[in-house]
């Protein structure tokens, strides 16, 4: 019995290697503050979701998939979800784009490659101590900072906030 049950389990396994796998596509830039910059101001339509997060911090690397929701459930023409990572320079191979890969994300993926945080950290809010996870939230009329982890619930009000103003 044992034998005819690995002789019928050979082809399935040969069979599992032939199911196309999704493949990850989305590519991380890597950006300097000033790159970084035009895209914490922008003037247009939509609303602008940015989180500062890296993989190495628990409670940002737990709130990650409520901003993958967002990408996920809103158009991108009138919402962009954009995931700044602040990982470490030697990480980025090795960490970092592992976890996106795995993690599939789906949001616009910047790495911010920028030595000196003194010297940028209070150009994205002058109150932001510099811990993560931080997130500015922002249309043309509005903008808000918070340098905090979300819930789900907490997140989705917000930005529904921002959708009526």
């Amino acid at each position: 019995m044992k034998y005819i049950f690995c002789v019928l389990m050979i082809p399935m396994l040969f069979s599992c290697n032939n199911i196309p796998k999704q493949s990850y596509t989305n590519e991380i830039k890597t950006v300097s503050f000033d790159e970084l910059a035009p895209l914490l101001n922008k003037k247009d339509d939509k609303i602008y979701v940015v989180n500062f997060w890296a993989t190495w911090c628990a409670p940002c690397v737990k709130e990650l998939p409520y901003f993958e929701k967002l990408t996920k459930n809103n158009p991108k023409e009138k919402l962009e979800v954009i995931l700044v990572s602040l990982d470490f320079p030697n990480q980025l191979e090795s960490r970092l784009e592992p976890f996106a890969r795995k993690n599939q994300l789906q949001s616009t993926l910047l790495f911010l490659d920028e030595p000196n945080e003194n010297e940028w950290i209070p150009k994205i809010d002058s109150n932001w101590s510099g811990s993560i996870p931080a997130t500015i939230i922002y249309n043309k009329n509005e903008r808000q900072f918070f340098e905090k982890a979300f819930t789900e619930q907490e997140l989705n009000q917000i930005v529904n906030y921002f959708k009526q103003s």
